[in-house]
């Protein structure tokens, strides 16, 4: 797996990379100590690389800095954390 620059936005609410001329991008809420994952959007041509994985890694590893917990709400970062047990201890359910 390639190793990419992920950008933090803070103001736009997202996590984002782009690889040969496309963005690849999580979005998120911040609600107290929860880190909402909404959406993971990688365009086409660039799927199959790693590029969801590494974003949602990073938003984890965000989380961890800043004492938060995720709640996974996008179906990419629902399959994510069951790939990924290491990071289940983060995970806040929504239900």
């Amino acid at each position: 797996m390639e190793n990419y620059q992920i950008t933090h936005h803070p103001d736009r609410h997202r996590f984002e990379t782009e690889v040969d001329g496309f963005i690849g991008y999580v979005t998120y809420e911040l609600d107290g100590d929860k880190l909402y994952l909404t959406h993971t959007i990688v365009d086409r041509p660039i799927e199959g690389r790693g590029v969801g994985n590494a974003l949602v890694k990073s938003c984890f590893e965000y989380a961890k800095q800043h004492h938060l917990k995720v709640v996974p709400v996008c179906a990419y970062s629902e399959v994510w954390v069951k790939r990924h047990p290491e990071y289940e201890s983060m995970v806040a359910r929504l239900y």
